[in-house]
């Protein structure tokens, strides 16, 4: 076991996609804290440290963008000092809510939502004081699934599994303003200094032959151009990059298709280095990854692994394996969306 530097009170919150559940663990010593129940088939998880509560998307009534019994509408609040909802927002007319981005200076949240029947896929603006949609941003396909912004909130991105682009929207007039041509896009995140979007492309296609070459595209933001491939073996899903720049990226790996999801062997984490994107390693982490995230020092990185229902703990700067989570399910997909709370952001 490896030292940490993470801070006594720091807790991981971890969705469970078919608990329907969120498990808070300590952040330090990997002990399981509290479970709590939360509407059907969360995903995703976004932290507000002013407000001290998370947002828990709910995005399909069961299964996967690929393959459901119809979209969710639900975005779900939860008051982290006492782990109780504090609230269920229902987002409707809009449905299929997903990607989650937060902009804490503007106070604003914005969600992912698939395209309805008069309007194509876009992004919904919610007020964080009132809880309340501001406004819809369009974004010219029909499933936007991920969605990122640059650190002074002026752009988005929305990566489009099945649009050949990510498209690019201006957060302050509140229009798409560009497409960047990828084939078929999953995860993404921006670089902390807005320089770069690392996307993840082309999407999985489970038991096919991939669109194009795997592995991440580097965007600069400035051109909106793809200046560089960082390639993989294999599809990835998630992207993260941590507060010190280091790139983070799940690969999947396929054991045969014998299912929705396919069979999946064990995933990998790889790790490139900021500005030069050299590769660092790879470190072996648990069947699917499917979310990544990392604690705020950026020494260790997080992967919620959906097939296996585990979370791999990994020391990024030793690149070892340091714990595994287990996070309980009740059906076949386990863990999913990841949020690293500070001690400090829940006193």
């Amino acid at each position: 076991m490896t030292e940490t530097t993470n801070q006594p009170g720091d807790l991981l919150a971890v969705v469970s996609q078919s608990g329907p559940t969120v498990t808070f663990f300590d952040a330090v010593t990997h002990e399981k804290l509290d479970v709590l129940e939360v509407p059907p088939e969360p995903h995703e998880l976004c932290f507000d440290p002013d407000r001290r509560v998370l947002y828990c998307v709910s995005t399909y009534h069961s299964g996967y963008y690929h393959d459901n019994t119809g979209r969710a509408r639900e975005l779900t609040v939860i008051d982290v000092a006492t782990r109780e909802v504090a609230e269920v927002i229902d987002l409707g007319p809009e449905h299929g809510p997903h990607g989650l981005a937060l902009d804490r200076a503007r106070n604003r949240l914005y969600v992912s939502v698939e395209a309805n029947e008069t309007e194509p896929g876009g992004v919904l603006v919610l007020d964080t004081e009132r809880r309340a949609p501001i406004d819809r941003i369009p974004t010219g396909a029909p499933g936007p699934h991920w969605f990122a912004i640059t650190p002074d909130g002026r752009r988005g991105y929305a990566t489009n599994k099945e649009a050949p682009f990510v498209s690019v929207v201006d957060l302050e007039t509140g229009t798409m303003t560009g497409r960047i041509d990828v084939p078929g896009s999953e995860g993404l995140d921006v670089s902390p200094d807005g320089r770069y979007v690392y996307v993840a492309a082309p999407k999985g296609d489970f038991g096919g032959v991939p669109a194009a070459q795997p592995g991440i595209r580097v965007i600069e933001v400035a051109t909106g151009e793809i200046v560089g491939l960082l390639p993989t073996e294999h599809v990835v899903f998630p992207v993260h990059v941590t507060g010190t720049g280091l790139i983070l990226a799940g690969e999947l790996s396929m054991a045969g298709d014998g299912s929705a999801l396919g069979e999946h062997a064990d995933g990998a984490l790889h790790v490139y280095a900021p500005e030069t994107h050299r590769h660092l390693g790879r470190v072996a982490v648990g069947r699917f990854p499917l979310t990544i995230t990392s604690s705020p020092d950026g020494r260790f990185g997080y992967v919620a692994n959906v097939d296996s229902s585990t979370v791999s703990v990994v020391d990024l700067t030793r690149l070892e394996p340091v714990a595994v989570l287990e996070v309980a399910r009740s059906g076949e997909p386990g863990a999913h969306g990841l949020a690293y709370l500070r001690a400090g952001d829940l006193a």
